[in-house]
């Protein structure tokens, strides 16, 4: 599955950068006639435009970002027996999952990983790591695929931007609000903006987004057991079973690949306890035990 981190990540650049243009250039200045007040239905039209702009501008650019983000060389004519295998099983779950051939990719990592990305369901792009290959079986690798295939077919990329859209709207909307509110209340600037609005928008959105990055995290720990559950349903429970396992038997090894690409992997090396708010992906051992239950 792929998705997140970098997703993240190019949302709360845009986001940042249009705050602080938008506000430069005068044009968040969002006022009712008396020239006091916020025009709160303008101002959510004027935030919602902006806050899907950047997490559509992300979903649109989510495949060439992760080829150069973990380079991934795509496979144009196989080479070697790993390659064909890779395709063809990506081409086989990919037509019974009732989705586009997506494109087949391979990234230089030892680590175990895989992800999927891409704007729509018919032209995603799949990836696995140079370690997985090696060192997965093939029911395994089936396994890890049909999990990637299954955030495609569930179209995991395009909610993912919606509830991303949603969270920027408000992130925008509220930090404004905020920032009116200091400047009118403490700056005691009766009309028009002072610097105590420019500064405390900026510092508002920067914790908003912070706070509800939990949200869209939690989002995506939920589409993980989704995923596994139509990897299973592709592949069999008990390859992805074993994919899961083979997977937590790797936990301690280094995970080489760039940290911004982590959370669209099938899996990420887990945090302390305090910061697992902020995980894009449950314990592998809450997975197994969900496969297992849901099998059962």
């Amino acid at each position: 599955m792929m998705r997140i981190l970098l997703f993240l990540a190019t949302n709360f650049a845009i986001l940042l950068v249009a705050g602080v243009v938008l506000n430069l250039l005068g044009f968040d200045s969002i006022m009712a006639a008396n020239g006091v007040d916020l025009n709160l239905s303008a101002l959510l039209v004027f935030c919602a435009v902006f806050g899907f702009g950047g997490s559509l501008i992300s979903l649109f650019i989510s495949k060439w970002m992760a080829k150069r983000g973990t380079g991934t060389v795509i496979i144009e004519q196989p080479r070697g027996a790993d390659e064909t295998w890779l395709v063809q099983t990506v081409k086989e779950l990919a037509a019974e999952a009732g989705i586009g051939m997506p494109e087949v990719g391979i990234f230089p990592s030892q680590a175990s990983n895989a992800f999927a990305t891409g704007w729509n369901r018919n032209n995603a792009l799949v990836a696995v790591s140079a370690g997985l290959l090696e060192r997965f079986s093939r029911d395994e690798a089936r396994a890890v695929l049909a999990h990637e295939i299954g955030h495609v077919a569930n179209g995991d990329m395009v909610t993912m931007t919606l509830i991303q859209g949603v969270v920027n709207t408000f992130v925008l909307f509220f930090s404004r609000i905020i920032g009116h509110t200091v400047d009118r209340v403490i700056f005691k600037n009766e009309r028009g903006y002072g610097i105590g609005y420019w500064v405390t928008t900026i510092i508002a959105q920067i914790i908003l987004s912070f706070l509800a990055s939990m949200l869209v995290m939690w989002f995506s720990r939920w589409r993980e057991y989704r995923a596994d559950a139509a990897g299973a349903s592709l592949a069999s429970t008990g390859a992805m079973v074993a994919a899961l396992e083979r997977l937590r038997a790797e936990q301690g090894l280094p995970q080489d690949m760039p940290s911004e690409m982590v959370a669209f992997g099938i899996s990420e090396q887990m945090k302390a306890n305090a910061t697992r708010l902020f995980s894009s992906h449950p314990p592998l051992e809450d997975r197994i035990r969900a496969l297992r239950e849901n099998a059962g």
